[in-house]
């Protein structure tokens, strides 16, 4: 008996955006389509514009429902009527848009709380779009946390090859970040990206935690939250099994991190990982939501409205975000104790 290949469900993204032309052009390559069984959620008509803008020709057979996906040779469309063609216009925030990437979404999430698939990767969404289309919480994460029933911390990571980071506060205002630097933040962050790396093949995570202010507090004269909260909570998380290091000044420490001396960085606020990865790598990174009992993976960048439409964009990142789902989906698999084809 072979072991499984995990169950994926991929959808297509804002239908303004970029989304379904890099769908179509994930599924044109055969390295990519060979690590999962797939399943495209989303209207037919929209799928085969994606493959009209990438310029590829790939006729998925369609299924009626999720438990048809088990045993396919190949990947298979899921049609959900999200959206009609005249509503989308290449380019343009709209809610109409933005309520099709929920429906959808949601379809998913069903399936995932029904143990139907064992990972999602979304074609890039637009948060204004998707908040004028219905959508209440902060992002798309919190969204997740709430449909799926999630208790417990959640945190999103951002990913740039081997590297990942973590932080203790998202989508806040920067003048309120200082607040948010806690113990307890540090030590779930941490604890969070610890196992997200184990769940994608690290055996061994190498954990870096950065300091918040400039030079990490110079002993206290520039700030003493490095002192007084950062380092016994870096502490915490050692006396809890999750070895982690620091606080090192966030000014040199992707430049240790980038060149290999570890897997992950813990960040303060929003922008102090967010910079150094888009600078790193913008067309390459990856966005995994944490602290969700199924991965959920989607490029780091946008909609890219600028080009939309114009088969310009880049898949770079959209692979990415696919291997890492099939990765995680895999090591999902293995915990369900799922030992056949989805």
């Amino acid at each position: 008996m072979t072991q499984a290949r995990p169950c994926v469900a991929l959808t297509l993204g804002d239908p303004a955006g970029i989304g379904p032309e890099l769908v179509a052009r994930l599924l044109a390559d055969r390295e990519a389509v060979a690590q999962a069984n797939i399943v495209v959620v989303g209207d037919p008509w929209l799928w085969q514009e994606g493959q009209r803008v990438a310029g590829t020709r790939h006729e998925l057979p369609e299924i009626a429902t999720w438990a048809e996906a088990r045993g396919q040779a190949g990947p298979v469309l899921l049609p959900l009527d999200s959206i009609r063609r005249e509503e989308v216009e290449y380019g343009r925030v709209d809610a109409a848009c933005g309520a099709s990437v929920l429906k959808i979404l949601a379809h998913c999430l069903d399936a995932a709380r029904d143990g139907r698939i064992d990972a999602i990767c979304f074609a890039p969404l637009n948060k204004l779009a998707m908040k004028q289309g219905g959508l209440r919480h902060e992002d798309e994460l919190h969204f997740f946390a709430e449909y799926l029933e999630v208790q417990g911390d959640v945190c999103e990571f951002n990913t740039l090859g081997p590297l990942w980071t973590s932080r203790i506060s998202s989508h806040v205002p920067l003048s309120e970040a200082a607040s948010f630097v806690t113990p307890e933040r540090i030590l779930s962050a941490t604890r969070l990206i610890h196992d997200a790396l184990v769940a994608a093949g690290v055996a061994t995570p190498r954990i870096a935690v950065a300091a918040l202010n400039p030079h990490a507090g110079e002993g206290g004269t520039c700030g003493r939250e490095e002192i007084d909260v950062i380092a016994p909570a870096i502490e915490a998380c050692v006396a809890a099994g999750y070895p982690a290091q620091g606080p090192f000044p966030a000014d040199t420490l992707f430049r240790r991190a980038r060149d290999g001396e570890f897997d992950a960085v813990v960040t303060m606020y929003h922008d102090q990982g967010q910079i150094a990865l888009k600078l790193l790598g913008f067309e390459r990174g990856v966005t995994v939501q944490g602290g969700l009992p199924i991965p959920i993976t989607t490029p780091a960048h946008g909609t890219a409205f600028d080009i939309a439409g114009q088969g310009k964009a880049s898949t770079e990142a959209m692979r990415h975000a696919f291997d890492v789902a099939c990765r995680m989906g895999r090591h999902h698999v293995l915990q369900r104790g799922t030992n056949v084809d989805c």
